[in-house]
């Protein structure tokens, strides 16, 4: 309704916002870039519209769909990289995800959950939070990637790297007592050290090997449109990868810092058929390996045939 601000003791500000209806408060800070100075953002959100929450059913005997949370990176005031005629990162993936969101809507046994639907920033612990929230089957994040070379060129996969994938499980360890979240759908909170240690190492290290594995085949399937920057997934420790449960990759769709690349990244029929790639991987790794109580997992029982591929893939791609 109105916004009061007023100086206190000399140097404390005090900001009061005047609310008209009910709504779920969130912060978080930003640093500050080339364009503005550091930030703190407040988002209010409306209590009475709550977007409606993708769950697993519990019933073993369910066929459920598989969640796949799709992550379009930055978003807001953090565009992310900026190519040639200031194409920007966070337009580019917001693309992207939309084209893979509606592939996988049309798909049996899927149902997509977007991280972030608009142009909004959202921190990446809260992009991670929100996938478990919505009790994700898989994360995956979509970025375009930059260098100062501007000769760097080439899709790629991260997943988390070792030693990330060790810290987080060490952090929910730490943190069992408070945390309210379930790790693999169990509870730190009322085992021993031994016990508590063993069962997060584990589910870390389930979760990498499938991320991996998942990886690998969305970067197969993007060297069948593109170059690849790296012929294997690559590891890093992103943030955004860090979930103790939930099988996680970062797809870096191209370099928009490659005048080539990023006039193709910018436009809608490159970013149906980068969609379409990480989607063919997303639904070949699932396909062979369904999660019990699936549709996927129902269908391969019954030796039920898999959908046709759309699109040909080429039989190789050059490494940048």
């Amino acid at each position: 309704a109105s916004v009061h601000s007023g100086v206190r003791e000399g140097d404390d500000l005090r900001v009061v916002m005047e609310i008209n209806a009910a709504v779920d408060p969130r912060s978080f800070s930003l640093r500050a870039t080339p364009q503005t100075g550091d930030r703190l953002v407040v988002d209010l959100y409306d209590k009475q519209v709550q977007t409606a929450e993708v769950k697993k059913s519990v019933k073993p005997s369910s066929k459920r769909d598989l969640i796949i949370a799709i992550d379009a990176g930055h978003g807001g005031d953090d565009p992310g990289a900026i190519g040639p005629g200031r194409v920007q990162e966070k337009d580019v993936v917001m693309g992207i995800a939309r084209e893979l969101n509606v592939l996988l809507q049309a798909d049996p046994g899927f149902q997509p959950t977007m991280i972030r639907s608009g142009d909004y920033y959202i921190s990446l612990k809260g992009r991670r939070d929100l996938a478990r929230k919505r009790q994700a089957d898989l994360f995956v994040s979509v970025h375009a990637d930059a260098f100062d070379s501007k000769e760097a060129h080439g899709a790629s996969v991260y997943a988390l790297s070792t030693t990330g994938a060790t810290s987080t499980a060490a952090l929910y360890l730490a943190e069992r007592e408070n945390a309210a979240d379930l790790v693999g759908g169990v509870s730190l909170s009322d085992k021993d050290d031994v016990l508590a240690g063993v069962l997060a190492d584990l589910s870390m290290t389930s979760t990498l090997d499938t991320s991996l594995k998942m990886g690998d085949k969305v970067l197969h399937n993007m060297g069948g449109i593109t170059d690849l920057h790296k012929t294997k997934v690559e590891q890093a420790g992103f943030a955004v990868l860090k979930s103790p449960d939930i099988p996680s990759i970062l797809v870096e769709t191209g370099f928009i810092s490659n005048q080539q690349e990023s006039r193709l990244l910018a436009t809608s029929p490159y970013q149906k058929k980068m969609a379409a790639a990480i989607h063919r991987g997303i639904r070949e790794w699932f396909k062979a390996h369904p999660p019990s109580g699936t549709l996927l997992a129902w269908q391969k029982q019954q030796g039920a045939p898999s959908r046709p591929q759309q699109g040909v893939a080429r039989s190789a791609a050059s490494g940048g």
